[in-house]
């Protein structure tokens, strides 16, 4: 199944294929979203029990999707982007403030949500293999858009851009926001399946199937190095 027709909800079951895309890489952007070091962090399973044990293994299917695909699939987009002369954008949750005073609402909230990652700290840093190479971009966010809280927007406007790729975690959160933030701004977006992750499998497969063809357009990172020649 290809692009065209996977990931179909019942809005789009019945409607046309879409039309192949010319991404020009002078219009075209990589957006990654997210992947920093506090998500990655797993404890030794060996100090756990109980509850906390319980949840290390419900985790597990998300740690080894990130290590076993989506970061290295990422890394190696972001090196045919950056050779084909694509822009490569990045977007981080965290806070000026140590004490994260200027986190929007969903940030502040109890649970699992309730992020404190003052910018300079190592919880709140790009994971060593998707870091900005040179002059690269990364916008600090407290929102779950990384269009809302940054000038984001701005900054696609003056690059020329008109198609952003996204990747990044978590597909059903902050993924997702962007992804609704930048077709409501009128960008053309592509979301690339195999290089995002949901904390679990199920949440990850339907909220892409909630996005795809009304936000963004869904496909794997080897359709689009095929389409774009990368």
């Amino acid at each position: 199944m290809s692009w065209k027709t996977a990931y179909r909800s019942l809005y789009y079951r019945g409607a046309p294929e879409p039309e192949d895309m010319e991404l020009k890489p002078a219009e075209t952007a990589l957006l990654v979203i997210d992947v920093q070091n506090t998500y990655l962090e797993r404890p030794d399973p060996a100090t756990l029990e109980g509850a906390a044990l319980d949840a290390y293994h419900a985790w597990t299917p998300f740690h080894e999707r990130m290590r076993g695909q989506v970061i290295p699939r990422t890394a190696a987009l972001l090196a045919a982007c950056r050779k084909a002369g694509v822009e490569c954008l990045f977007a981080r949750i965290a806070t000026h403030s140590l004490d994260g005073r200027e986190r929007s609402l969903s940030q502040k909230m109890p649970g699992w949500n309730n992020l404190l990652l003052p910018k300079d700290g190592v919880p709140s840093q790009l994971v060593a293999e998707l870091q900005p190479a040179g002059d690269e971009i990364c916008v600090l966010k407290t929102t779950d858009s990384a269009l809302t809280g940054t000038n984001l927007r701005l900054i696609l406007h003056n690059i020329g851009i008109r198609n952003v790729i996204c990747c990044g975690i978590f597909t059903d959160q902050c993924v997702s926001s962007t992804v609704r933030s930048l077709a409501d701004e009128s960008f053309n977006v592509i979301v690339l399946e195999d290089c995002c992750a949901a904390g679990a499998e199920e949440l990850h497969h339907k909220e892409l199937e909630i996005i795809n063809m009304i936000y963004c357009h869904l496909m794997s990172s080897a359709e689009l190095r095929e389409m774009m020649g990368l």
